[in-house]
């Protein structure tokens, strides 16, 4: 069992390089044989013990060169530069699955597959989501630039809605599906176009998702 007790609630938009819904939300395997991806958090609410992650953001730039259970990976952590050193440390430990209980969280999950984690990056974080209507913008200066929006029909134009639920999910209960485009630099360099993205509310803890 966890030791500290924590919890983000908050909003998400990912983006990977999978088609439109991502075969990993149904245990497939990714869309074109590895796995590239980026996302960012709005916390707003949110503790580590005693210490406070209120209004705080987080991001990650990860690729694996299979699927993510097939191990290998990498990552960078990134995050809010507001952050003090206390909520710096608190992000880490939540990020990379410490003070969780195995497998309950998808940053737990995610962790065990991982075989380099770069040095965290402490950045401005510029982001602006809206669930509903399933457009996003994500601005890392020097590390992100992405955007979200949502699938269209290709013969009428119109908006396309699918949802994706997942009960018993690691991430989230529920996700908005969409498409995204970002531009990513430093040592996990991508470019993801026209691709799967996923808006979420989120609420877990060091236990899980709360359904």
């Amino acid at each position: 069992m966890a030791s500290v007790k924590w919890k983000l609630q908050g909003r998400e938009f990912i983006q990977c390089n999978c088609d439109y819904s991502c075969p990993c939300q149904f245990n497939g395997l990714p869309s074109h044989g590895n796995c590239q991806a980026a996302g960012v958090i709005d916390i707003e609410s949110g503790f580590h013990g005693d210490t406070s992650l209120d209004g705080l953001r987080i991001a990650m730039i990860a690729t694996w060169p299979g699927a993510i259970h097939e191990g290998h990976g990498q990552c960078i952590p990134i995050i809010d530069e507001r952050a003090s050193p206390e909520q710096r440390d608190a992000l880490l430990r939540i990020m990379s699955g410490q003070d969780t209980e195995p497998g309950a969280t998808f940053f737990a999950v995610f962790a065990t597959t991982f075989d380099t984690v770069h040095d965290p990056v402490f950045a401005q974080i510029d982001f602006d989501v809206d669930l509903e209507k399933r457009t996003a913008r994500v601005s890392v200066p020097g590390w992100i630039d992405a955007r979200g929006e949502p699938i269209r029909n290709p013969v009428t134009g119109d908006e396309h809605r699918v949802r994706v639920n997942l009960p018993q999910g690691f991430e989230y209960d529920t996700c908005e599906v969409g498409r995204g485009w970002a531009a990513i630099k430093g040592p996990l360099a991508l470019s993801l176009a026209d691709s799967h993205a996923h808006f979420a509310r989120l609420h877990m803890t060091e236990t899980g998702v709360v359904h």
